[in-house]
């Protein structure tokens, strides 16, 4: 016995020193850390079982009724969240990223611990707050990359990183499905599964390189510049103020040469400045105000979906296909998704009018899985309500990373994300949680569809008045040349009536 305890040892020590010099020969290309981050990304979004939480949670093994789950439990992922957001964003590139990530493993863990054998509304309150913490460091999962990675590479690891998390979750989905429908596995098993995918995502995160460098608290002496003909790193086009350029940051002392607090004190009035900055301009901000708007109200479609699904069919008498139309729906986001790039339309003069149009789509989606009885009907709109969401969300990110060097983009991103998460909130306060209105469910949906609806008036008012001075402007400047030219003539014709009155 002791003989095998010691072949064993020497075997996994041999196998850690091989990792090791493997390990050390390939942190110095962007291969090993995309790879590794990637299969984390992979098993972290790998959970069969969050397609069928609600009907788990209503169902034999937990026994919570639909206002529990409705108005106790689901409201407190939302407050952890905001809560967590913003130190967990500042926490993230000041410990640069890894010890996020671990963290962010450390409570994806223990909310599956909690789901499987935990019991009570108390103990699924302390599961949203986990959860809570999963989604606030998200964060570090798609910023840690580029501080490992050369800017060349940018765009290709981002695609590897964002298809290794769509194909999980499309697989997660459907293999969720297949096994309740056809080999009809328990929901705790399901849950028993992605216990052990997180569980193996984090222990990929170990093996993560440590960055040396990050975005805003860890910069580079010479940041490297972001490819892109006669643009700045720091550039923040249009509409701004003639000296906002002056304004740009320039790189920051590394905590090692100032005192600590003082460094922090600096980084943190450095992102104020680039905040005002960028949304000095009147297209980042119209963008900006669609994002924050339209991903609060799809959070909180998407929170509560499950519980109108479970109401329209119950999961106790009813076929359950959530993760089918999970899949789909995954399917089709990335599909539109895909197919933006090859949409050649003049997005400042019809983004508004897009944005309104298919805010109006959405607001109807939701309509009607509030009016309709058909669980059918339900999963339809959510289909289309989620495509349109998503198309406009890569329309968005891209109107506004345009202009945007890396670290402002991801400033933006994160502050979007805040106010965003500040209205869902309040939305949450007054119309889900039992302190407020505690509304049941369907009428929830009405609630949803009439912001949807005020989002489509906003940005077709703006549209209208964006191609209205688009059309005047056009007028003045056609009318321009010909009074020109009309000037012109009747300067000849007095040139030459005085010529001859002298003749």
């Amino acid at each position: 016995m002791a003989s095998i305890v010691i072949l064993t040892n020497f075997i996994l020590s041999c196998a850690a020193e091989a990792m090791g010099c493997w390990k050390q020969e390939k942190t110095s290309t962007w291969a090993f850390p995309t790879l590794i981050l990637c299969l984390y990304g992979f098993f972290y979004m790998m959970k069969p079982s969050e397609p069928f939480l609600t009907p788990y949670l209503m169902g034999p093994d937990k026994n919570l009724t639909t206002d529990e789950v409705t108005n106790q439990i689901f409201p407190v992922w939302t407050y952890s969240y905001l809560a967590l957001l913003f130190p967990v964003f500042l926490l993230t590139d000041y410990v640069r990223y890894k010890p996020v990530l671990l963290l962010q493993g450390i409570s994806l863990i223990v909310t599956w611990l909690l789901l499987l054998f935990a019991h009570g509304v108390l103990a699924m309150q302390l599961v949203e707050f986990f959860y809570g913490m999963v989604t606030a460091t998200e964060v570090a999962y798609y910023a840690y990359i580029y501080s490992v990675v050369s800017t060349q590479h940018y765009q290709r690891v981002t695609s590897y990183c964002r298809s290794a998390t769509l194909v999980a979750a499309t697989v997660a989905a459907v293999l969720g499905q297949l096994l309740v429908s056809l080999a009809h596995v328990s929901y705790f098993c399901l849950n028993a599964i992605s216990l052990a995918s997180v569980s193996l995502a984090f222990l990929c995160a170990f093996f993560l390189p440590m960055p040396q460098r990050s975005m805003f608290f860890h910069k580079k002496d010479a940041p490297e510049p972001l490819p892109g003909p006669g643009k700045g790193p720091w550039s923040c086009q249009e509409e701004r103020s003639p000296d906002a350029a002056a304004r740009a940051p320039s790189p920051q002392p590394q905590a090692g040469r100032a005192r600590p607090h003082r460094h922090m004190l600096s980084v943190l009035l450095q992102l104020g400045r680039d905040l005002r900055d960028c949304y000095g301009s009147r297209k980042l901000l119209c963008w900006s105000l669609w994002w924050a708007l339209a991903t609060a109200g799809f959070n909180q479609v998407v929170n509560y979906v499950q519980v109108l699904w479970d109401f329209r069919a119950p999961s106790h008498s009813s076929a359950v296909y959530n993760g089918a139309v999970e899949a789909v729906a995954t399917f089709l986001s990335s599909l539109t998704s895909f197919l933006v790039q090859y949409v050649k339309i003049n997005w400042d003069y019809f983004g508004e009018l897009a944005l309104g149009i298919f805010s109006a789509i959405d607001a109807s989606c939701l309509f009607l899985m509030h009016f309709s009885t058909s669980i059918w009907a339900c999963y339809a709109g959510y289909l289309i309500f989620k495509a349109c969401y998503m198309l406009l969300l890569t329309i968005a990110t891209f109107q506004i990373a345009v202009n945007l060097s890396m670290e402002r983009y991801a400033l933006m991103f994160g502050f979007n994300n805040f106010i965003a998460l500040l209205i869902q909130t309040i939305l949450t306060i007054a119309v889900v949680d039992s302190r407020g209105l505690g509304l049941d469910i369907v009428t929830q949906f009405l609630i949803y569809g009439s912001y949807f609806a005020v989002i489509h008036g906003i940005f077709m008012i703006r549209s209208i008045c964006v191609l209205v001075s688009c059309k005047c402007q056009r007028k003045i400047e056609r009318s321009c040349p010909e009074q020109l030219n009309q000037a012109e003539h009747e300067s000849r014709e007095q040139t030459v009536t005085s010529y001859m009155t002298q003749l």
